[in-house]
């Protein structure tokens, strides 16, 4: 599994366990729900920077979604 699989799974992973839709990950992230779809499904390839604040979102650190 490549590193944008592992993200995407981790990310879906993480927002479902919190009980957030896409839309409001997307809001606490301030990035467009459109986006978070489109990592979720390992079709975009995030900048670190976008990275970083997908984990504070998550309130996990930025390793645990590469992981």
């Amino acid at each position: 599994m490549d590193v944008t699989q592992r993200l995407a799974r981790n990310l879906r992973r993480l927002r479902q366990r919190k009980g957030w839709s896409q839309e409001e990950f997307a809001f606490r992230a301030d990035i467009h729900r459109t986006y978070v779809s489109d990592l979720e499904r390992g079709a975009r390839n995030p900048t670190i920077t976008v990275v970083d604040r997908l984990a504070m979102a998550l309130d996990v650190k930025l390793g645990e979604l590469l992981d």
